[in-house]
């Protein structure tokens, strides 16, 4: 049993970084899709904020509400 608590706990710890690597991955997107976006400017504005919490998620260590956030403003850019 403690060898499978130890091996539970490094599987997690390596997936942590991995998990945390979509963040800027899905802020690429925006970016991109952003320089050719057709949406009017209340859905800039909301898609901004979106990018800019979900950011603000990251680098505190919250990627879900990261991940969250930044799906949305895809959403919002029809992505």
């Amino acid at each position: 049993m403690n060898r499978f608590a130890l091996l539970t706990a490094a599987l997690m710890a390596m997936a942590g970084p991995a998990l945390a690597s979509q963040c800027p991955g899905l802020m690429a997107k925006i970016d991109e899709a952003m320089a050719n976006a057709t949406v009017d400017d209340a859905t800039k504005e909301q898609i901004m904020a979106l990018y800019e919490s979900g950011k603000a998620a990251h680098e505190a260590g919250d990627h879900a509400k990261s991940e969250a956030d930044l799906g949305e403003a895809l959403t919002l850019l029809g992505m």
